[in-house]
């Protein structure tokens, strides 16, 4: 499995296009929905670093500080995210051609690898924050609410949007190995921010406090992220179990250009046929 984590593969590329579309919404609407998804993220993000930088006694190195927890980081990639998958459904809804499908094979492997980490770790976040960081007193102000509310469950919203609605087919299994290397570059930033602020982003990576139990944690949250693909896997079979076998629902497409006034439902047919 090792090797084949850095294989780019020969097959044809996402043939119906199923990054761009949903079995439920058509490429248009799917677009807005993405777009908007994206807006309201950056829009927070961009908020709580200006709140931070105005309202606490450090000022922008509050904000800066951001830039160390895992949370924020996850939230920056489901908004980059948004927005790339928006461009893409947004070319393919106005040409029948996604950009995508013009990328190299290499950016076009990276795709697939981001749409994973945006469908994984939202949920860890979420189920660390709310087993093990969570505390009543985060919620007495307003802002400390809708920012936590944004960033812990809105973030899972997000991406279980992605899981339900799109057409993507589940996830690669040699995914979970690019899951833990990003797990383990994030580790290495969290002793870098040790080194170089003076403080850990999250208690349980400060070795004197937890007595032995750094290694644990780092063990558990890796095991708890590839159960979280696991899952997600799971869910992703089951919709398109249910969508396209079930219901009969195989997509809505965008007309190719030029069409005769036939969907391309028929042309994706043929080309998934050469999977």
């Amino acid at each position: 499995m090792v090797p084949k984590a850095f294989a780019l593969g020969t097959d044809i590329w996402d043939p119906s296009h199923r990054f761009e579309t949903s079995w439920l919404l058509p490429p248009w609407l799917l677009f807005f929905c993405r777009a908007l998804f994206s807006l309201y993220i950056f829009t927070a993000l961009v908020f709580i670093l200006a709140w931070n930088c105005v309202n606490t006694e450090t000022h922008c190195a509050a904000s800066r500080d951001q830039f160390s927890y895992f949370t924020s980081l996850t939230y920056w990639g489901l908004g980059f995210y948004f927005l790339v998958a928006a461009i893409h459904t947004f070319t393919y809804a106005r040409s029948g051609v996604p950009v995508l499908d013009r990328f190299p094979r290499f950016l076009q492997a990276l795709h697939s690898a981001y749409y994973t980490t945006v469908v994984v770790f939202p949920f860890v976040v979420t189920i660390f924050y709310w087993g093990r960081l969570y505390s009543g007193h985060w919620f007495t102000e307003q802002f400390n609410g809708w920012s936590n509310v944004s960033q812990h469950a809105m973030n899972s919203l997000f991406a279980m949007f992605e899981i339900v609605v799109s057409r993507t087919n589940p996830p690669p299994a040699v995914h979970m190995i690019w899951i833990i290397i990003i797990l383990a570059l994030y580790l290495a930033l969290g002793y870098l921010t040790h080194a170089t602020k003076g403080f850990y982003p999250y208690d349980f990576l400060n070795p004197a406090t937890q007595h032995g139990y750094v290694a644990a944690y780092v063990f558990g949250i890796a095991v708890g992220s590839l159960i979280v693909f696991g899952v997600v896997w799971g869910l992703i079979w089951l919709r398109r179990h249910v969508s396209e076998k079930k219901l009969g629902k195989e997509g809505k497409f965008a007309r190719p250009p030029h069409s005769a006034g036939l969907g391309d439902v028929e042309m994706t047919g043929r080309k998934e046929a050469l999977r």
